[in-house]
């Protein structure tokens, strides 16, 4: 396991690569590591861009019978989401963006959930499998 704190804007680079790294290390296959890096590198994006004081992203290999996985979990103790369906609809965007992360976080990822709350910050957990061998 290892978390990267996401409060500066290199960061959002260092949590991608360590996603990459880990998915690398576990064996992922070459589109599942951009899967992983890409939906990491979105979250901590909404970290970095959207709470006051950044968040954490923590990233933890998996095993499963016959499986291997990476669990991604983003969190920040920001103002929360206000309305979290419309944030996953595609071309919502409260900062003039393109709206894609969140959604395309889910579609990336096989599992997929997210938590919030006025005032008291967003937590995402979000899995990516791969069958072993």
């Amino acid at each position: 396991m290892v978390t990267i704190p996401v409060i500066e804007e290199h960061h959002i680079a260092q949590a991608r690569q360590a996603a990459a790294a880990l998915a690398e290390e576990i064996g992922f296959k070459r589109v599942l590591v951009y899967y992983v890096a890409t939906s990491v590198s979105e979250l901590a994006n909404n970290l970095f861009f959207h709470t006051p004081r950044g968040g954490r992203v923590t990233l933890t290999a998996l095993r499963r019978e016959g499986e291997v996985g990476i669990e991604v979990v983003a969190e920040d103790d920001g103002p929360g989401i206000p309305d979290v369906a419309l944030a996953l609809q595609d071309g919502f965007s409260t900062s003039g963006g393109l709206g894609g992360g969140l959604p395309g976080v889910e579609r990336l990822m096989d599992e997929f959930e997210i938590t919030s709350a006025a005032g008291a910050g967003t937590r995402v957990v979000a899995r990516k499998w791969q069958p072993c061998g």
